[in-house]
């Protein structure tokens, strides 16, 4: 089980390989796994969004979970994504990856309905309560309709094993006042959810991020992390600078296909994205590679 202390640097939310059939392919999660772990990560976050997460059957969700704790093998912290529409649903993907052995879970707001502040509060402090493992939350309002608002993020930082928040949203303002009105808990922490916004959320006190683009670029993420803790500021930003051009393709293809695609063409071998989303066409391949090899991720 995590401990406060554990929860920080660079937590990559890990793409999902897929055979043909889109069930999972464990070796090629196994072999993700081992990329990102040689990059230095800090963490290993499993059906996240760039984990495809909405994608699968109850029984390779379960496959995903165990497959990564037993590969990860207590090397560095496994998260679990526990999200669903509802909060039974979340609870019994909590219940799952309390019994894979995971670390934690992640819980996104629910998407598609639209729950007031009082249903949303009733939802998390629920699926906290229902599992024995630290809960982080994780909002985006972008891709669920639906946000973890200041007041709201007070209430459940006050929650025992609520332990976290990612805040995967351009309002930087709002990861500002996450972290100003958490500060003097000592037992929370805020995680960057914008690849863009490592750097800064560091300076502003948070423990470090979740990044898609540490599926491809592991060292350069972590890079960020640790040459910021390390007082190598100028090394720090320069790194995130370097990012932005990787973090600049997730728009190439359709959410989330491009660090698939990324990863694929760098030699780990990921499968193709669920359908019903498609590869990147060929011209956005080939702009992909130019910003692979400038990164000096392909030769």
């Amino acid at each position: 089980m995590l401990d406060i202390d554990d929860l920080r640097g660079v937590i990559p939310p890990i793409v999902t390989p897929v055979r043909e059939d889109e069930d999972l392919d464990e070796q090629g999660l196994k072999n993700v796994i081992d990329y990102v772990l040689q990059g230095g990560v800090h963490g290993v976050f499993v059906l996240g969004s760039n984990g495809e997460f909405y994608a699968f059957d109850s029984e390779n969700q379960k496959r995903a979970m165990e497959a990564t704790v037993n590969h990860v093998n207590g090397r560095v912290p496994v998260y679990a994504g526990a999200s669903s529409i509802t909060t039974q649903g979340c609870i019994k993907l909590a219940k799952m990856a309390e019994s894979a052995g995971a670390d934690a879970v992640t819980v996104l707001t629910p998407m598609f309905i639209k729950p007031n502040e009082h249903e949303l509060y009733n939802h998390f402090k629920s699926i906290a309560e229902a599992t024995k493992l630290p809960v982080i939350l994780y909002n985006n309002p972008g891709k669920t309709g639906n946000n973890i608002s200041l007041s709201l993020l007070e209430k459940l930082a006050q929650i025992e094993n609520i332990i976290g928040v990612k805040n995967t949203s351009l309002d930087f303002s709002q990861t500002v006042e996450y972290i100003r009105v958490t500060k003097s808990l000592p037992n929370f922490k805020v995680l960057s959810g914008s690849d863009y916004l490592i750097y800064g959320t560091l300076a502003y006190g948070g423990a470090g991020c979740v990044a898609g683009t540490a599926n491809v670029a592991p060292r350069l993420v972590v890079d960020i992390y640790e040459k910021y803790i390390a007082g190598d500021y100028t090394g720090s930003m320069d790194a995130q600078y370097r990012l932005i051009p990787l973090r600049n393709t997730y728009n190439y293809g359709s959410f989330p296909v491009v660090m698939k695609d990324c990863l694929n063409l760098i030699g780990v071998n990921v499968g193709r994205p669920v359908k019903p989303i498609e590869s990147c066409t060929e011209e956005r391949l080939a702009a992909l590679k130019k910003v692979l090899i400038d990164l000096e991720l392909l030769p």
